[in-house]
Order: structure tokens, then sequence, then C-alpha cells
């Protein structure tokens, strides 16, 4: 898991808000100002899920340890 200030949100916190984003981006409506900063904020989560995911890992990876292979 990042090590980050707690202002980080956790995994499903940023999945959660990532599904949000995505959902309204594909239902219109919004202005090109809008949709962009709705598209920054996905690529933000997105970057946040993923060092969950590579912390989680790293961490499962570590547990098992080399005679896993």
């Amino acid at each position: 898991m990042p090590d980050a200030p707690a202002k980080q949100p956790t995994y499903e916190g940023a999945r959660e808000e990532l599904i949000e984003v995505v959902r309204t981006l594909e239902a219109g409506g919004t202005t090109l100002e809008e949709s962009l900063a709705l598209w920054e904020r996905g690529e933000a989560l997105a970057k946040i899920c993923q060092e969950w995911l590579d912390g989680a890992r790293k961490r499962l990876d570590e547990a098992i340890g080399p005679d896993a292979d």
C-alpha cells in the first residue's frame, strides 16, 4: 500500500469514485472544461488504485517468498 498522506483515499474509495467519474463522462452533458477535469480526476484515481494494487502484490510476494515459483 502506498505511503502517502492521510488524505489519500482507500483502494475501495478511489475505485468507487472512479466508477462515478466514468459514469458521468459516459452520460455526457458536461462542458468541455468539466469533461477535462473529470478525465484528469479519473487518471489520478486510476493511478491511486494501481499503487494500491502494486503494494498489495508486493506484500503478497514477500509473504509467499521466493520458493513459490
